[in-house]
């Protein structure tokens, strides 16, 4: 555990070479990047860190959850550690912390893996946030939610609905997760505080080269999603693979035969 206010931060760190951050989405933490960070590790110092209030990093303010104050309090983590990475790994709605960053820091290169770069369409953009501010701020809800959920069937079936297959480990790790109230509460708390627009209108000064990898199976965050992304980033760029949500999780060597070319290109003579 790292003290850098305002949270204590759950890290792990892998290889040497140059510094390349891990970011987890919403609801996991570092242990998503089991199968792929080794791989990253064998060419790149490798950090993974748990966002603030998910996994294991105890967050120090409540409203310290949304996607700027995130990216900034990392970016003070970094300085604080005199960690100086050239790169940004991030899943999901850990893309839309890396590009943020890449804003914050000089990184050289940005990844993401089924970024989640598009608002909630219609209603439900509205609700949404709404509906978890409102669980957030509701006596005992994180604790229900995870004695509802945390059984292995129901686990299961939530990530079957992403689709994804991940394999009775993988549903283990997220079933201990998704059974911590304290864990549910800094989903919900994130989530209640995500806006995305502002960056998404900065999207044409956003100049660091930026690969947005879509799995064609994914039915939490559409393809579409991230090919539109790519061509409103000045250097963004778009390529898929076979798989759900959680690719990088189904086949990480896939994901990393993606990877490591693009860092190898934009990191060369770092």
């Amino acid at each position: 555990m790292l003290a850098c206010p305002p949270h204590r931060w759950h890290v792990q760190v892998l290889g040497e070479g140059p510094t390349v951050l891990l970011l987890h989405g919403a609801g996991g933490a570092t242990h998503s990047w089991r199968g792929l960070a080794p791989l990253l590790a064998t060419e790149h110092r490798v950090v993974m860190l748990d966002l603030p209030g998910q996994g294991f990093t105890q967050a120090g303010r409540r409203d310290r959850f949304g996607l700027d104050a995130m990216a900034r309090d990392i970016a003070a983590l970094c300085t604080a550690q005199g960690w100086q990475p050239v790169a940004a790994v991030g899943h999901s709605a850990g893309g839309a912390v890396a590009l943020r960053l890449a804003e914050i820091m000089p990184l050289r290169a940005v990844i993401g893996i089924n970024a989640a770069l598009g608002p909630f369409d219609g209603l439900a953009g509205l609700l949404f946030p709404l509906l978890a501010r409102a669980l957030t701020l509701t006596p005992f809800v994180p604790t229900l939610f995870a004695r509802l959920t945390g059984t292995t069937e129901r686990v299961t079936a939530l990530l079957a609905s992403t689709g994804s297959d991940i394999g009775p480990q993988g549903v283990a790790l997220y079933r201990k997760l998704v059974a911590r109230p304290d864990h549910v509460e800094g989903t919900l708390a994130m989530m209640a505080q995500w806006r995305l627009e502002e960056l998404l209108d900065r999207f044409p000064t956003i100049h660091v080269p930026t690969l947005l990898i879509a799995a064609t199976g994914d039915r939490t965050v559409p393809p579409a999603v991230s090919s539109r992304a790519a061509a409103q980033l000045p250097q963004g760029q778009y390529l898929d693979l076979p798989g759900g949500h959680l690719v990088h999780e189904e086949t990480p060597q896939a994901v990393a035969g993606l990877i490591l070319p693009f860092l190898a290109g934009h990191l060369r003579g770092g």
